[in-house]
């Protein structure tokens, strides 16, 4: 697992721009608005040999608890707590500032160690911040500019025997458990746990749909634990956040996502850029989870969602949240019922789970469905099963006659899965109709049983036998 080490300060000194810096990417959002970044978000950091989880947090700020900004310090306090060593970082053009000096108090008191960062202290008007900086009284400060990589030499140095330490302590106890596990005659392990903490790849599951549909407090009702930042505000969440999960001893990636709105009415550059982070969720998914508002109706945003999932080829599962507000379920569940055969048909047998975020109800079924939908995603026909069912489907439906000319279907393959995709060999595949692709498409998906994901069919023409070869030419 390593060592954690979590970013603090007060807003706009430059967080996110460190954090991005030592993840190598542009994982967090960056603007030059204050507060962007509201929830904790970890990454994997590397600088120079060493390795550790960093976790980028809101900005520190003097408000009350049940205001958004209280509920934003609480979360950065969470971070503190659960971190090995804590980076308390400082603007040294803007020197120290009395929400400086306030939360360097709340820093000294935490047992955790401190490493106080002075941030764009690059050329000489960081000066003056950097020496004021001593007066926190959280050592001596690390002069260093995120955005150009300045000082970060130091930082190594500064991190080092904390991050080692932490490695030292989790060797002791790999080691430990090792000893003490279970062999058989042949000397193979018999524990039922994994003492070396190997573990299979976890299941990516993203959580998307439009703003306030209760993506947040889903996620935080799997977790058991307030992870994620939530709240009667809509567009609460701005960076797509990745928690791991385990459901029954299945390992699961889960990435909280911003809502998505009508391109239209997305004006602003942050929520551009939240709105980015999400799309970019969905390419990395496995399985998508499109979340809707039991309270509100069906809307085109809804369906575009979901086209946009169909699209990027990943498996679908629909979760209609805040069932438990709805009084009468039986019309709620017709209408919804209507939707799905009215609109979906880019995803036929597509997975519909009600449940309650906030009260924890039907998130089994809302997992097992995510599970069958990745399984369909990675379904694979044999060769000799396909063409049986080709042939059938070919003769009880023929594709159409062109200029006198039926044309048709030879053969068909599968070369690969994550979706389907299926390819047809064909004598004119630029004849066949779009209807006659969508008739053979749902037709595998029933034969097959391939439900909740999208299917792939291309084309490709077949050499003509009757047709003269083409002659080699002797160089």
């Amino acid at each position: 697992m390593g060592a954690t080490v979590a970013i603090v300060g007060r807003p706009n000194v430059g967080k996110s721009t460190l954090f991005n810096r030592l993840v190598g990417k542009r994982l967090a959002l960056v603007d030059d608005t204050p507060g962007v970044t509201r929830d904790r978000r970890p990454g994997e950091a590397r600088l120079g040999d060493l390795r550790f989880t960093i976790i980028d947090t809101a900005g520190l700020e003097d408000a009350d608890k049940a205001s958004l900004e209280g509920r934003m310090r609480r979360q950065t306090e969470e971070a503190i707590e659960t971190a090995d060593a804590v980076l308390f970082v400082i603007d040294a053009r803007a020197g120290v500032t009395p929400l400086d000096a306030h939360f360097a108090d709340v820093a000294r008191k935490t047992t955790r160690p401190v490493i106080l960062l002075a941030n764009k202290a690059e050329g000489r008007a960081g000066e003056s911040g950097l020496y004021e900086s001593f007066s926190l009284g959280l050592g001596e400060p690390i002069a260093i500019s995120a955005e150009h990589g300045e000082g970060l030499a130091d930082l190594y140095d500064a991190l080092k025997p904390h991050v080692d330490r932490v490695s030292e302590e989790e060797d002791a106890k790999r080691e430990e458990a090792v000893t003490n596990v279970d062999v058989d005659e042949d000397g193979e392990i018999v524990d039922d746990e994994d003492p070396v903490g190997t573990k299979e790849r976890p299941l990516r599951v993203a959580i998307v749909g439009r703003p306030n549909a209760g993506k947040s407090t889903l996620i935080n009702r799997m977790l058991g634990e307030d992870r994620m930042l939530t709240g009667p505000e809509a567009g609460i969440t701005r960076d797509s956040i990745s928690v791991d999960w385990t459901w029954h001893d299945r390992h699961i990636k889960l990435f909280d996502t911003a809502g998505i709105r009508k391109k239209a009415r997305v004006q602003e550059k942050l929520e551009k850029l939240s709105v980015a982070d999400a799309l970019r969720a969905i390419k990395f998914a496995e399985v998508v989870v499109v979340t809707l508002d039991a309270t509100m109706s069906f809307e085109k945003q809804d369906l575009q969602i979901i086209d946009l999932v169909a699209r990027e080829g990943r498996a679908l599962v629909i979760a209609v949240n805040k069932w438990d507000l709805i009084d009468d379920r039986e019309e709620a569940w017709k209408k919804i019922r209507d939707a799905n055969e009215r609109y979906f048909n880019q995803i036929r047998g597509v997975r519909i789970v009600t449940l309650s975020g906030i009260q924890g109800q039907g998130i089994d079924r809302l997992v097992e469905g995510v599970f069958a939908a990745y399984d369909a995603w990675n379904a694979r026909v044999s060769t000799a099963g396909l063409n049986r069912w080709l042939e059938r489907a070919t003769t009880s439906h023929p594709p159409p006659a062109v200029a006198g000319r039926r044309v048709r279907i030879r053969y068909m393959t599968q070369p690969k899965t994550r979706p389907p995709h299926f390819v047809a060999f064909s004598s004119r595949p630029e004849q066949l109709p779009e209807s006659y692709t969508r008739y053979l498409i749902n037709s595998l998906r029933e034969k097959f049983d391939i439900q909740g994901t999208p299917i792939r069919l291309s084309y490709r023409k077949g050499d003509n036998p009757y047709a003269p070869k083409k002659k080699r030419k002797i160089q």
